[in-house]
């Protein structure tokens, strides 16, 4: 496809890429007509998104013109807060401009580091957009450059994927394609049909041609609802599972001894291992029945090429990073590595490669410092908040995120946030819950409105987002915001004036070799290119040479670990890890109870676990304001239960409720509809202003780490439930 000029007197065609945090990144059509947008459609040639969209991005149009977008700088006039019912959010806010803005945040950064050192200032972001510009590289520059403290992005998949390195060493798995050639799949911790739902169309081919469809959750998702069976599990027992499904397969000599000889270590270890979880004991952790594990074991290990798309769900507990190393020693143990349709997809991030150090510059923090700066973990910002010292957090910087609603401990957030003393600037395309507490509100674009170069999570495909159209009022991205920040900080280095194309020049120039040949005047041209895996890599045939074809035409099967090829230390999977050893982690794996469960001691008095998910058609918090994407959603506001649970507390369907633990309450409307197991309770993410008391389900979660990757712990949260007496 060749780029037409950019006029805004005619009728054109864009092409961007969804940068949003879903694992799909769609490709996508911008019409544009005389400088506006009309027509937001999925592009038909991209392999995977094959031209239709998610359900909340075909609504973009109404986020892009939504009236409640932020359109120039903003001071605060009022007390930090949400507003009253009546009041319009901009009632607390002024209209300035973007010199004015600019100037107050230099001077008060200035200000702020004369008093109490750059570390002071903390740069809040995290999965606004993925878009390998605007989510991290000019911004990253900056905050380096000033010697600010360093975020520990790490709020929601750290821990499954360094439980996924544990075994393989990288974040790679099966292409989405080769769903449709799969005999047996399995859905495990992983709503398909709400939020990946690009891979259900090869999902519902390999069915057509009689595939299973089996899903593992505690939770009844759109997906087990499609289900050929559905396994509904206690939450956190995931690792208890995997153990009881490889006793099985191990006993029963169902496993590729010819596979695990070439290309694991440690299976020896793994097999006096997993003979401490029978399925009678997995089962009575896991809620399900051992027949049902031997039988998901046996038919996983023999109806071939079977496949395991594992979210980000199984993570989330308080060993979550066990659970996913368990898992994935699954396709290992089977060898179904090598088919076609066979192994496990959780990220597919691992094989880009980007030269994420070219765009982030991290030895600026030298030049700021003289040495590292400290790190801060963002899953603990209510403590950051209210008890960080030396220095305390005197300025807080939020792009790119909502933590108002995302964050766990919401009332300790909260407290943190109303700080007179801590000075706030939020970069936002809305006034969100975190904008509440804003001292200075900075206008942001949509992808619709700057150009950028966006990877993927679930599939291999790069590609070019172009800018569809000038950004409406005074939006700035977030490369220009931070470019105009380091001008005016006086930060005189070169980097800071580099362009958008060098910059995507720049990342694309790595010694990745599944990047060579790929250039930015290519993806311009073609849109979309599919990384360059050769044969040696594990691809089933040859790809074209650099230039020679589109990348439509690559077709071969990309088989990462057909023949080994793990980047671990060993340079194989490792059921074995010294790595773990070192750390005090179990080395091999083992099921231990999250404390804050029905099996743990951190629960007394507090009998129900609590699912605190995700919304089917929100990204995190993002959409959860657009109208037309909160009327997708009507389970927000609800608190789903079992009618075992809601009967002995007197409470029936449409109950007003209040569930609490000892870190906060919530009014929630009942909903017995047997979503989900005894003992367990659901409730949908919102922003807070959307909730009674402006608060949210994240008043009831804890800043708890995970086992591995210092992720949070959403789903290993306890709860009381009773009736609402005003």
């Amino acid at each position: 496809m060749v780029r037409q000029p950019y006029n805004l007197a005619m009728k054109r065609v864009a092409h961007a890429a969804c940068p949003h945090d879903c694992p799909d990144a769609c490709g996508v059509l911008i019409t544009i007509e005389d400088g506006r947008a009309t027509k937001i459609q999925g592009d038909p040639a991209h392999p995977v998104t094959r031209g239709f969209l998610c359900a909340k991005v075909a609504k973009y149009l109404d986020r892009v013109y939504s009236p409640d977008r932020v359109f120039y700088p903003m001071r605060r006039v009022a007390p930090k807060g949400p507003c009253g019912a009546d009041i319009p959010v901009r009632a607390a806010f002024e209209q300035i401009t973007w010199d004015e803005a600019l100037n107050e945040i230099t001077q008060k950064f200035k200000s702020i580091i004369a008093d109490h050192g750059p570390e002071s200032i903390l740069p809040y972001s995290y999965g606004g957009t993925l878009g390998a510009l605007n989510g991290a590289s000019m911004d990253r520059r900056f905050f380096h450059r000033l010697g600010a403290s360093q975020l520990e992005r790490s709020i929601c998949s750290s821990a499954g994927e360094e439980g996924i390195k544990s075994v393989l060493g990288v974040k790679l798995g099966t292409e989405p394609e080769q769903f449709a050639h799969s005999r047996y799949i399995i859905a495990w911790g992983s709503n398909i049909h709400g939020n990946n739902v690009h891979l259900w169309p090869f999902i519902e081919e390999a069915r057509r041609k009689g595939a299973k469809l089996v899903v593992i959750d505690p939770y009844r998702t759109r997906t087990a609802k499609c289900a050929d069976w559905y396994l509904p599990i206690n939450p956190g027992t995931d690792t208890a599972l995997a153990l009881g499904l490889m006793h099985v397969i191990i006993n029963e000599n169902l496993y590729d001894a010819d596979y695990i000889a070439r290309y694991t270590v440690g299976f020896e270890d793994l097999k006096a291992r997993v003979q401490e979880y029978p399925p009678e004991r997995a089962s009575g952790w896991a809620g399900i029945a051992a027949d049902d594990i031997r039988k998901l074991a046996r038919e996983y290990a023999t109806q071939r090429p079977s496949v395991i798309r594992v979210n980000y769900g199984i993570q989330r507990s308080e060993r979550g990073g066990m659970a996913m190393r368990a898992v994935t020693m699954l396709p290992c143990l089977t060898g179904s590595w090598k088919e076609v349709g066979g192994g496990l997809q959780l990220s597919l991030s691992g094989a880009f490669g980007l030269n994420k150090a070219a765009l982030e510059m991290p030895e600026l923090m030298q030049k700021a410092l003289g040495r590292p700066a400290r790190t801060v973990n963002m899953v603990q910002l209510g403590s950051v908040l209210n008890t960080l010292s030396n220095p305390p957090v005197k300025g807080l910087f939020v792009y790119n995120s909502n933590p108002a609603a995302v964050c766990p401990n919401h009332n300790d957030v909260i407290r943190g946030l109303k700080r007179t003393d801590l000075f706030t600037v939020v970069h936002e395309q809305f006034f969100t819950d975190t904008t509440d507490y804003a001292d200075i509100v900075l206008p942001a674009t949509t992808f619709f409105e700057h150009k950028d170069l966006q990877a993927a999570y679930g599939h291999y495909y790069l590609q070019i987002s172009d800018q569809a159209m000038e950004p409406r009022g005074e939006c700035r991205s977030n490369v220009e915001v931070f470019r105009a920040l380091a001008e005016r900080m006086g930060f005189d280095d070169a980097c800071f004036r580099e362009s958008v194309d060098s910059m995507i020049d720049r990342a694309l120039d790595s010694p990745n070799p599944w990047l060579k040949g790929i250039t930015r005047e290519r993806l311009e041209h073609e849109n979309h290119i599919r990384l360059s895996f050769s044969t040696s890599d594990g691809g089933t045939g040859a790809l074209a040479r650099p230039g020679e074809q589109s990348s439509a035409e690559n077709k071969a099967p990309f088989l990462p670990f057909a023949q080994g090829n793990f980047p671990t230390s060993s340079g194989k999977a490792e059921f074995y890890s010294e790595t773990l050893n070192r750390q005090g982690l179990d080395p091999v794996v083992a099921f231990t109870p999250p404390e804050e469960s029905r099996y743990g001691e951190g629960a007394a008095g507090f009998p129900l676990e609590l699912l605190a998910r995700k919304a089917d058609n929100h990204l995190n918090s993002s959409f959860a304001n657009v109208p037309s994407v909160r009327e997708l959603e009507p389970m927000l506001g609800q608190l789903e239960m079992h009618a075992a649970d809601a009967e002995p507390r007197g409470i029936r369907d449409g109950d007003r409720v209040r569930a609490f633990n000892p870190r906060g309450e919530i009014v929630l409307e009942a909903r017995v509809n047997g979503s989900v197991p005894t003992g367990v309770v659901a409730a949908r993410l919102d922003w807070a202003r959307f909730g009674p008391g402006s608060r949210n389900i994240n008043v009831l979660t804890s800043e708890k780490l995970t086992d591995m990757g210092n992720a949070a712990t959403f789903y290993s949260v306890c709860v009381e439930v009773e009736l609402f007496r005003a």
